[in-house]
Order: C-alpha cells, then sequence, then structure tokens
C-alpha cells in the first residue's frame, strides 16, 4: 500500500504527518518505527497521524521512533501548521484533541502558538551530581528532568546522547518508562540555553517542545519567581522557541508554547 505523507520541522524538530481521515490507514507501533528510521525509512524524531473528531478540529496521534505513544510540543506546532496548509482547519485559531487532551492552537504570521497543559512538579527520586546546581522533575505532557548547570560553556562541553542516556536509563527512571533530560542554563535575564536527550528518540535532538516548556517554568521558579517576567526565550541547537504563561501563588497557568513550523517536502512511500 502507497500512502502520501508531508514533512515538517519545527525549530529542527522533525516529524512525518500523514492525513487519516478517511481512516484508511492501520497505524501502530511498527508503521512508526518503520517511517521513522532515517536510514531505512523517511527518517524523523516522530510520526503523527492527523484524523477526524467528533468534537474537535481533529485529532492528533502522536509516536516516538521507538513506537510509543505520548504527546509533543513542537509536534503539536507542526500538525496546526499541516492542518492549516491543507484545508483541515480554515482558520487561524484550533483546537485539536491529543494524547493528553485537549490543545488549542493559534498561527500569527509565521509564528504558531499551542496551548500546553498545567505542569506538574515531581519529587525527583534520585540523589542529583554536585556539578548541577540545581534540578527539577517536571511534567509537561510528557516526563523532563531538568538539570541546571553554571554556565553554556559546561553544556556545551557535555556528551548529551551519552549523559542524558544515563540519567534515561537510571533505574528509578527506567521504572516509570524513563525520562526525557534537559541540561540548561541562563544566557541573560529571562533567557536560557538548552540541550535535551529525548527518551524514545534515544538522542539529543535539536527541539524540544514540551522539554523547552518545562525547562522555562523550572528557570522561572528558580530564578524570576519573584520578579514579573511571564516570557521566557530558549535557545535550542534547532532555533530559539518562546514559553509564555501566567503566574499566580506558585501556580504556572494558560502556559503557550511558540516558535516557527514549516513544511520540507512531501512524497509516497510503500507500507
Amino acid at each position: 500500500m502507497k500512502i502520501e505523507f508531508s514533512k515538517y520541522q519545527g525549530t529542527g524538530n522533525d516529524f512525518i504527518i500523514i492525513n487519516n481521515f478517511e481512516n484508511s490507514i492501520n497505524h501502530n507501533s511498527n508503521l512508526a518505527i518503520k517511517l521513522c528510521n532515517r536510514h531505512f525509512g523517511i527518517g524523523s524524531d516522530g510520526l503523527i497521524i492527523i484524523e477526524k473528531h467528533k468534537k474537535f478540529d481533529f485529532d492528533m496521534v502522536f509516536y516516538n521512533p521507538d513506537g510509543n505513544q505520548s504527546f509533543c510540543g513542537n509536534g503539536s506546532r507542526c500538525a496546526v501548521k499541516y492542518a492549516f496548509d491543507n484545508n483541515i482547519i480554515n482558520n487561524l485559531d484550533t483546537i485539536f484533541n491529543s494524547t493528553d487532551g485537549v490543545h488549542k492552537g493559534n498561527i500569527s504570521n509565521k509564528i504558531i502558538e499551542i496551548e500546553m497543559k498545567n505542569p506538574q512538579f515531581l519529587k525527583i527520586p534520585i540523589k542529583i551530581d554536585e556539578k548541577i546546581i540545581y534540578a527539577d522533575l517536571i511534567n509537561t505532557g510528557s516526563p523532563h528532568l531538568i538539570l541546571h548547570y553554571k554556565t553554556i560553556e559546561e553544556i556545551e562541553l557535555l556528551n548529551v546522547p551519552q549523559t542524558g542516556a544515563k540519567w534515561r536509563y537510571t533505574k528509578e527512571f527506567a521504572e516509570k518508562g524513563g525520562v526525557n533530560v534537559n541540561f540548561i542554563s541562563e544566557i541573560d535575564n529571562s533567557k536560557i540555553y538548552l540541550r535535551t536527550y529525548e527518551r524514545g528518540v534515544e538522542n539529543e535532538t535539536l527541539s524540544c517542545g514540551t522539554g523547552v516548556t518545562a525547562a522555562a517554568i523550572s528557570y522561572h521558579s528558580k530564578c524570576l519567581k519573584n520578579i514579573m517576567k511571564n516570557n521566557i526565550e530558549v535557545k535550542t541547537l534547532g532555533g530559539i522557541l518562546n514559553v509564555k504563561f501566567d503566574y499566580t501563588e506558585n501556580l504556572y497557568e494558560n502556559i503557550r508554547l511558540c516558535g516557527p513550523s514549516e513544511f520540507v517536502f512531501s512524497g509516497k512511500i510503500d507500507i
């Protein structure tokens, strides 16, 4: 069976997107593993299936390259752009469903903004290395370990695939399905630098939307809690994203992940 697909990317986080509005494709973990493979498939950081939803504009099913389903921030931004480009939505505002529930999206010029779920601060089950000045464990649709470093230079020297895998496969995290690992440092007031090891991809990615969101919230809670800043700029290897939110009495709400999403190419493949 030959199917059509499109490739989109959001700050270097790249995705295969397939329109399944006719429900003609029997998608599963094996299909995701095959298509996401960069040597024997199309290659991507994830597979997105766009399907009809009875109540909302569309349903977004996201698979990691290892075949597991989860929510994906940058994937959601790319899904919104795809839906607009392909006339699935006709307005610049949309409401769609995903693995973790309902999300709102907006398109403004080249910036795609999606509303994220409120973060959950979790207890870290392990001892943190002394070189790390601060750490958080936050769920933003996917669990993220946030490790704060003193300088950007320290993060640039890190072997992220190796160091990230060490934390990701720590027994305490592995027993609960693993964790994404983020390494951050402050650039300037309300600006941070971030590198991310993504579970499911099992490697460093150029950008990770849920990781960017978790890192921004962690940074704000540590450094800017008493300052009226509600827009954090996050520099990743793939580009810059912004995280906006409302903050009152230790509660983060109305969180929006903002940044560019772009069409790369389209094609057909046998499955």
